[in-house]
């Protein structure tokens, strides 16, 4: 089945390709320039640091809905092992079997694709098996540190979380945005709560899925507009599901990271980020945020920081 008409017509309004050259695997990331790395600095004022990502761990937030998108598999490969002999300093060891987007995450450009194309132009054939994205991989975006912005929409609605079956629109950020005084600027990363979160944290992994809150595919032309460098929230499909328009599944993956170049995060842990802003009743700051550089991965694990 093809992607109607209005799902084009979006594409074409807030295509990047080329934007940046042919050969920029970065995508919107080039808008982080040293200058918004200082007015992002110049936002901490206390020095208070809230982490933001949830915990690696067996029992996380993946159901199997997705497959081989597996849980961490932790297991001890030594323990308090004398490698040099009786008496000498004992180590130990860990290895880890995950899906690289199995927790707190950033989805990569070639994570997605439609009509055998990837972000700038690209072939979705360059993934390959052994040697995955062989174009703007998860190794290619470097370090990720700039203004942070929370859109809470769900506090702005006076809520703790956000109905199962609410698309977020441009004006609910809209909303969210005057809420917290702030004006969303070129090269902010924005995040957006929606409070799902708050149903994997109470124990039920199968009801933060499905159904789920999340961004409508109206959004997109928001954040290009906006000159947005990357987005994330905290659900599990980032985007509404199932989608608000029947059969169209995952639209505003494909228009975020093949036509915009735009990472886009999921499974962020926003509830304490949204009680600090409230106190704080200021919604910008540095946010840390570097994905590990998997070579020619699609996603890959995130421990962001927002320091107020």
């Amino acid at each position: 089945m093809s992607l109607p008409a209005a799902f084009h017509e979006i594409a074409e309004r807030v295509n990047n390709w080329g934007r940046w050259g042919d050969d920029d695997e970065r995508g919107t990331l080039n808008l982080i320039t040293d200058a918004v790395v200082r007015e992002a600095a110049a936002t901490v004022r206390r020095g208070l640091r809230v982490p933001l990502a949830l915990p690696l761990r067996q029992d996380g937030v993946q159901t199997g809905l997705i497959p081989g998108r597996v849980n961490p598999l932790h297991v001890m490969v030594q323990i308090n092992q004398e490698l040099f002999g009786p008496g000498t300093v004992a180590t130990s060891d860990d290895a880890v079997t995950l899906g690289l987007q199995a927790g707190t995450h950033w989805d990569a450009l070639p994570h997605a694709s439609h009509a055998g194309r990837i972000y700038n132009g690209r072939p979705a054939a360059s993934i390959t098996p052994h040697g995955g994205a062989g174009f703007a991989g998860i190794d290619t975006v470097g370090h990720v540190v700039s203004r942070g912005v929370l859109l809470d929409v769900a506090r702005a609605k006076g809520a703790d979380r956000l109905p199962g079956d609410h698309a977020v629109t441009p004006e609910d950020l809209d909303e969210a945005a005057e809420f917290a005084g702030v004006d969303v600027r070129a090269g902010d990363i924005v995040l957006v709560r929606t409070g799902q979160v708050r149903v994997h944290l109470a124990g039920d992994p199968h009801g933060y899925g499905y159904p789920s809150p999340g961004l409508s595919v109206r959004t997109p032309e928001w954040f290009h507009a906006r000159d947005v460098a990357a987005v994330a929230n905290d659900t599990l499909t980032f985007e509404i599901f199932p989608p608000e328009i029947e059969d169209l599944w995952l639209p505003v993956h494909a228009l975020h990271l093949v036509e915009m170049g735009m990472l886009q995060g999921q499974n962020w842990n926003l509830e304490d980020l949204s009680t600090a802003c409230a106190q704080e009743r200021r919604y910008a700051f540095l946010l840390a945020a570097t994905p590990e550089p998997f070579t020619g991965a699609t996603g890959a694990p995130v421990a962001p920081v927002a320091v107020l």
